[in-house]
């Protein structure tokens, strides 16, 4: 012990931005591992200590004077390395399974400087340090929950899918949910939503991932049992066709293409869903069907009318669902940048006024007629009788 402590006098001797603790002594350790990061705010400097489990990270705040103290509670007896990075020297701390201390060092080179923004920074849902198997497999996260660096796009894109149904959730205290989550696809997306709702939030969910691929289905369910994940399955089907006879509290389909998204939402309207989550793709049927005579201007060039098309597609969705009582949001969902292809379809079932219904389904019926569209969602809720 009297050596750790020189060890770690020694390390603090100089302003300490970021320690690691890591490589757990036993499994019983409470924690994976151990972050200390030093931060700036109001003129004031911290230390702000992260604690990883396999799940969830753990947050407090502690002065300058208690950092010696704070990390050889931390590292006594429970963790074999620590690294430290200090503004002129790098530390490399090893304890051996009999106790010895070796202490390396070495000029530090390119140090992060103080993150002053603490208030300001980015406070993710899925954090690194966390223990996500779907991200770990997806590629995005290391083994040890470390964010691979040509992966944080993806990571971010992830994050911000999250959070936009994390901030519809939050409304709500959801104690059970179906959800349905129509073209599924390779499902990590699927896999990693799960994790949240059952890890994060502790919701009781069923979900169901349904797509037309019998190869993907099985791989996908393959994945689920070795993950544990009990009650998420995945089945074969079309969205246009797929019947579902219980309760359905929330839809999610993502880059379902063209007319497919309609028949999700259709689906979604039909089962009288609490909750929508659309990204659409390929919005080809307005497209092929746009002519203005008095706005020729918008279907002269072609660019311009795929992306004209594109965005009133989905301006038709969204106001079709306030006609049968949803409240609408369209919402960037990734950076343009990265895809053209960002909106998406945020919607909740919600007491919508008869006349707030009406403004909504005349604005659609007005730009069907000047633009001779005829779109997929308000026929099939048109025969229904539900507009």
């Amino acid at each position: 012990m009297e050596n750790l402590i020189k060890a770690i006098d020694e390390i603090v001797s100089e302003e300490i931005i970021k320690i690691v603790i890591s490589n757990k002594m036993n499994k019983e350790v409470q924690y994976n591992k151990i972050n200390f990061v030093l931060k700036e705010n109001n003129k004031k400097k911290y230390y702000q200590v992260e604690k990883f489990t396999d799940k969830q990270v753990f947050h407090e705040n502690i002065d300058l004077e208690s950092l010696k103290d704070k990390i050889l509670e931390s590292i006594s007896s429970n963790y074999k390395q620590l690294s430290a990075w200090g503004n002129k020297t790098t530390f490399d701390l090893k304890i051996s399974k009999k106790g010895k201390v070796f202490l390396g060092k070495k000029k530090s080179e390119n140090i992060n400087p103080i993150n002053k923004s603490h208030n300001k920074e980015k406070n993710y849902i899925l954090k690194e340090g966390m223990y996500i198997e779907p991200l770990i497999d997806l590629g995005v996260f290391t083994k040890d929950g470390k964010v691979v660096n040509s992966k944080y796009d993806k990571y971010k894109q992830i994050n911000r899918f999250i959070e936009i149904i994390d901030d519809e959730i939050k409304k709500n205290n959801y104690e059970e949910l179906t959800i349905l989550d129509f073209g599924c696809g390779k499902s990590y997306l699927t896999f990693v939503l799960y994790y949240y709702f059952v890890e994060i939030k502790k919701v009781n969910v069923k979900m169901i991932g349904l797509d037309l691929k019998a190869d993907v289905i099985k791989k996908c369910n393959e994945i689920a049992k070795r993950y544990n994940y009990e009650n998420l399955h995945f089945e074969l089907g079309d969205i246009n066709g797929f019947k579902y006879n219980n309760n359905v509290d929330m839809v999610i389909t993502l880059h379902a293409c063209d007319t497919a998204t309609d028949y999700a939402l259709y689906n979604a309207i039909k089962w009288n869903a609490k909750m929508i989550f659309s990204v659409p793709c390929c919005q080809h049927e307005f497209n092929h069907q746009m002519k203005a005579e008095s706005l020729n201007i918008l279907t002269k060039y072609g660019i311009v009318q795929e992306r004209v098309a594109a965005l009133m597609t989905d301006s038709v969705r969204a106001n079709l669902l306030e006609t049968v009582g949803y409240k609408t949001q369209l919402l960037e969902f990734i950076d343009i940048a990265h895809s053209p292809k960002n909106i998406l379809i945020r919607a909740s079932k919600s007491n919508i006024s008869n006349s707030k219904k009406m403004d909504a389904l005349v604005e659609v019926e007005e730009l069907m007629k000047q633009f001779n569209l005829n779109p997929t969602l308000h026929k099939l809720l048109k025969n229904d009788g539900l507009i």
